[in-house]
């Protein structure tokens, strides 16, 4: 997968991301997003959901349970991967 998003950051800047993978878990999605301009920087796994017109919104995960556990899969998931 090669697709980039742009997302504004809690200044408004903009900042340009590679999707990773999206993946559905217990009837959510995810999106792993990967900053492009700071290699450094971390992976950021985003819920996934819609608005009334049926297009995505990402949303950050506040849960530490589901984050944990979305880490988790997304963990075996890359493992599966690269077998």
């Amino acid at each position: 997968m090669n697709d980039t998003i742009i997302l504004l950051d809690e200044m408004g800047n903009e900042k340009e991301f590679q999707v990773l993978a999206t993946f559905g878990l217990n009837e959510m999605d995810y999106a792993v997003l990967l900053p492009l301009d700071d290699i450094n920087e971390l992976t950021y796994i985003l819920r996934i959901e819609y608005d009334d017109q049926g297009q995505p919104i990402l949303v950050g995960i506040d849960d530490d349970e589901e984050l944990e556990y979305v880490v988790e899969v997304y963990e075996e998931i890359r493992k599966e991967k690269l077998q």
